[in-house]
C-alpha cells in the first residue's frame, strides 16, 4: 500500500522500438543518469508480459509532471515502430501483463480510474476534452480508456 491516496493509474509506454525488449533495472538506468533518484514508475510489464517491479508503490512516481503525487505508474515497453513513429506495440502477453496489474492495483487502492499518459495533457482551447491536437505527447501509443472500457481484452 501507498502512503497515500492513489486517485489514478497512470499506462505509459517506454518509447522503446517494437520487438526491442528492456527491463526495470535498464529503465531505473536510464532515469538516474538523467538524475533521479529512481526508476519513475512503479510496475514495468515486458513483451512475454513478465511484470517487473519498479519504484516501490509507497514512493511518489516520477511520470508525468503535476501528476504524481497520488498515482500509480505502469510502463509497457515499446510504444514505437522500427523506424520510431509512435505505434500501440503491445503483444497478447503484455495486455493480459497489463490487465493483471491493473486490476490488482485497483483491488487494492478503491477502484481508481486508468488513464494513459497523453489523457493527462493540458486541455489547450478550454472545451473540456483533451483531443489529439493536445497531447504532449502520444503515449501509451493507444487509447487507454477505450481499451480499459471495453474490458481490456486481449
Amino acid at each position: 500500500m501507498s502512503n497515500f491516496p492513489i486517485k489514478r493509474i497512470v499506462v505509459h509506454c517506454t518509447a522503446t522500438r517494437e520487438g526491442q525488449d528492456v527491463d526495470a533495472s535498464t529503465i531505473r538506468g536510464w532515469h538516474l543518469k538523467q538524475g533521479w533518484s529512481d526508476i519513475g514508475y512503479h510496475y514495468v510489464v515486458r513483451l512475454n508480459g513478465q511484470i517487473e517491479k519498479g519504484r516501490h508503490d509507497t514512493a511518489v512516481g516520477s511520470h508525468v509532471k503535476g501528476w504524481n503525487k497520488h498515482s500509480i505508474a505502469i510502463v509497457y515497453v515499446g510504444g514505437l515502430d522500427k523506424d520510431g513513429k509512435p505505434k500501440d506495440t503491445r503483444t497478447p502477453a503484455q495486455k493480459k501483463g497489463l490487465k493483471e496489474i491493473i486490476s490488482r492495483i485497483r483491488a487494492l487502492h478503491n477502484n481508481p480510474p486508468v488513464m494513459g499518459h497523453r489523457d493527462l495533457s493540458p486541455d489547450k482551447d478550454g472545451d473540456g476534452v483533451v483531443e489529439k491536437h493536445e497531447w504532449l505527447k502520444e503515449c501509451p501509443c493507444f487509447d487507454m480508456p477505450a481499451w480499459f472500457n471495453q474490458g481490456m481484452p486481449i
